[in-house]
């Protein structure tokens, strides 16, 4: 299957927004690992431990601390640089947080994209961009069917709709400007990631890790619910793969959906905190509902139109996936690097068939 070309990332001038949280440190050592030459524009991490602290990734790329939602700030940062490619992965990506935060959410997710968009429209070189939003741009409906790409876009909680809006932004902006400057700009819509070094509030098995270190008892809201679960190199080698695809293929498809391999078994929420904490050695969970949540019980994304025009599906199913992360949080804690283990754990997956 096709896997990120270093090839083709040797030397290319890259804009990674977000560059501070989980994902976006995986991407930023990961292109470094290419020999891309990486700016990275973001807000400092929000948590602590973060992957972006403890991999050392300032060290690796050009980084900057900018509120995307300073047009101003965008616009100076921007300006002063000429890129190739730009991969957007900033966000504000909790649930609850849009909840608590619905203006802010909206002002980050929304605003923020409009105005690194408008930013771009200056750049001499520019090959493509890829903005990444989510599986919950989707009206959901709860059918448990999974969402193609051109099914209805929509969003219940502030955070789903502040993606799906994002989803309509970013095509304003391709075809009012970036089309006819020959530049292609795209969404990708991402499941749900686990991997080594996410330690952001909200998250599965971040929840799990922390509850282990405290000899605690991890907690669920909703144990019955199910998810696209997807190891951060499978995510992230899909952005990679499509960003190339739109700078060197006329007929690369303008939104793709990645995440598990088509026909995989869904795994709930409680079966994959079960494979966490076993891998762990640490106490069963406990399920506490949440009364006024107001998440998608089932959620499924089918990304076998990446499969088709790019040739890339995702190599760890959930039960690799859960395998892979335990061991990095493990052996992280026991003292290893996190930024070895990170390349360690690229190059196992770039050797995989």
């Amino acid at each position: 299957m096709t896997r990120p070309s270093p090839g083709f990332w040797s030397g290319k001038r890259v804009l990674l927004t977000g560059h501070t949280g989980f994902k976006g440190s995986w991407a930023a050592i990961w292109l470094a690992r290419m020999g891309a030459e990486v700016t990275g524009l973001s807000l400092a991490p929000d948590h602590d431990p973060a992957l972006f602290d403890q991999a050392s990734v300032g060290d690796l790329v050009d980084s900057h601390i900018v509120d995307l939602r300073d047009q101003a700030g965008v616009e100076a940062l921007v300006g002063a640089r000429t890129f190739d490619l730009v991969l957007h992965m900033a966000a504000q990506p909790i649930v609850r947080a849009s909840v608590e935060d619905p203006v802010g959410t909206f002002a980050a997710n929304i605003m923020g994209t409009a105005h690194l968009l408008q930013a771009l429209r200056s750049q001499p070189a520019l090959q493509a961009v890829l903005a990444i939003t989510s599986d919950k741009v989707y009206a959901n409906a709860e059918t448990g069917r999974a969402f193609v790409e051109d099914d209805a876009l929509g969003g219940k909680d502030p955070y789903s709709a502040s993606k799906a809006a994002t989803e309509i932004v970013v095509q304003s902006f391709a075809r009012s400007f970036f089309d006819k400057a020959g530049v292609p700009v795209a969404t990708a819509r991402g499941g749900n990631v686990i991997g080594g070094g996410d330690f952001s509030r909200d998250r599965l098995v971040a929840d799990v890790v922390r509850a282990a270190w405290r000899q605690d008892v991890t907690v669920l809201r909703h144990p019955e619910a199910t998810r696209p679960w997807q190891h951060v190199l499978d995510c992230v080698a899909g952005y990679l793969v499509y960003l190339e695809a739109l700078a060197t293929r006329a007929e690369a498809p303008r939104a793709l959906n990645f995440g598990p391999r088509p026909g995989g078994r869904e795994v709930s929420v409680g079966e994959l905190a079960t494979a966490a904490i076993e891998a762990l050695g640490a106490k069963p969970w406990r399920h506490e509902p949440d009364p006024n949540s107001i998440e998608a019980k089932s959620l499924g994304i089918d990304a076998s139109l990446a499969r088709r025009v790019l040739g890339f599906e995702s190599r760890l199913d959930a039960p690799k996936a859960v395998a892979w992360t335990m061991d990095w949080y493990r052996r992280q804690d026991q003292g290893e690097d996190a930024l070895a283990l990170v390349h360690e754990q690229i190059a196992r997956y770039e050797e995989l068939k």
